[in-house]
């Protein structure tokens, strides 16, 4: 008697949504061994965590505030992740978009005050296009592996941001970071600090979901997902798809720090850097890329980021959310593979397929 992974025929759709419930539900039981090796008791750490995230309407503004950017970084690395373009530089692209706003912020003052916000908005997803751009052209013209590409640009981003607001843009008398942006030019906020980009990451869900799901662009980049030979016999074009792909995944992962610094941070400072393009990754796998999970997806991640202060309190590192954070990802990439492939137990006369 053995097993086996044999290739499904089709992706499976059952297992596409148990998977990433049982890949959850593995890493809390990991998260509680992990917790139980610390001499933390693993139930009321998750209570407080939960508290931290949700016990006030203020704790509930924050994680909804830190899900807004961790959702549109999902959404980025998904649509390069349905043609099996491995985007692991939405981290850069956000940065990219935060240098783009600040950029019209600082220096533009020959516009109106009005306008500062809508042109550093499209500035902002401009500069996050083009940095996503250059691996897809990379990929699409030479067949550059992605990976590396994606990765490293991550670095070269977060050092040209470190010098600018230590250097080149620094704020006078000091000041750690750029100076802040106009007052008039910040986006609102709705409910506490709940702000207005809630309402543009909805609305690109809604956007997102129709493009992928019910137009012939969508239907391309998950032919080429799936078998880009097929769609090659077919017509499609692989390099155009892969530029333009990679063009939209960085505008979006550019609008996340756009929207972030337009709101929250009011400048370009040393916390740039904070790993919501990485998180995306999670989110975007655990998802199974479809956008209207990732709202959920992304809420989870936050909360675990927003309640991984009350650790503290525990004697515990708030470092602690981001091991759990990683721990989501382990049973995720593992059980992804029950997707495409189906357990075969071999016996001597019969074989069972499970």
């Amino acid at each position: 008697m053995r097993f086996s992974l044999e290739k499904r025929d089709y992706r499976s759709k059952k297992m596409t949504i148990l998977v990433p419930i049982v890949s959850l539900l593995v890493s809390f039981i990991l998260g509680a061994i992990v917790l139980s090796i610390s001499n933390a008791n693993p139930v009321r750490t998750y209570a407080a965590m939960l508290k931290g995230a949700f016990g006030s309407q203020t704790k509930i503004q924050y994680t909804i505030v830190k899900a807004i950017p961790l959702l549109l970084c999902g959404l980025a690395v998904g649509i390069a992740f349905r043609l099996k373009f491995w985007n692991i530089g939405a981290e850069g692209q956000y940065i990219s978009g935060v240098i783009g706003i600040t950029w019209v912020m600082q220096f533009w003052t020959f516009l109106p005050t009005y306008l500062l916000l809508p042109v550093g908005m499209v500035v902002g997803i401009l500069f996050g296009a083009m940095w996503g751009g250059i691996p897809g052209l990379l990929k699409a013209q030479w067949s550059v592996d992605e990976t590396l590409t994606t990765l490293m640009m991550n670095y070269i981003i977060i050092g040209y941001a470190e010098y600018l607001y230590i250097n080149a843009w620094k704020a006078p008398r000091g000041n750690m970071g750029t100076i802040l942006y106009p007052e008039a030019a910040w986006l609102p906020r709705i409910w506490g600090r709940v702000h207005a980009g809630l309402y543009i990451a909805l609305i690109l869900v809604v956007i997102l979901w129709f493009v992928l799901y019910k137009t012939r662009w969508g239907f391309e980049l998950n032919m080429i997902g799936k078998n880009q030979q097929a769609a090659r016999c077919q017509g499609v074009s692989i390099k155009r798809n892969i530029i333009l792909a990679m063009l939209v995944s960085g505008g979006i992962a550019g609008l996340a720090g756009v929207i972030d610094s337009a709101a929250v941070t009011h400048q370009l400072t040393k916390g740039v850097n904070s790993g919501y393009g990485f998180t995306g990754i999670i989110i975007a796998w655990m998802s199974g890329l479809n956008p209207f999970v990732s709202i959920l997806v992304a809420i989870i991640m936050a909360a675990l980021e927003t309640g991984s202060d009350a650790l503290q309190i525990m004697k515990l590192p708030s470092a602690m959310g981001e091991v759990m954070q990683g721990l989501i990802l382990i049973p995720l990439l593992a059980g992804s593979i029950f997707t495409e492939y189906r357990l075969v137990l071999h016996a001597k006369h019969k074989e069972a397929g499970v």
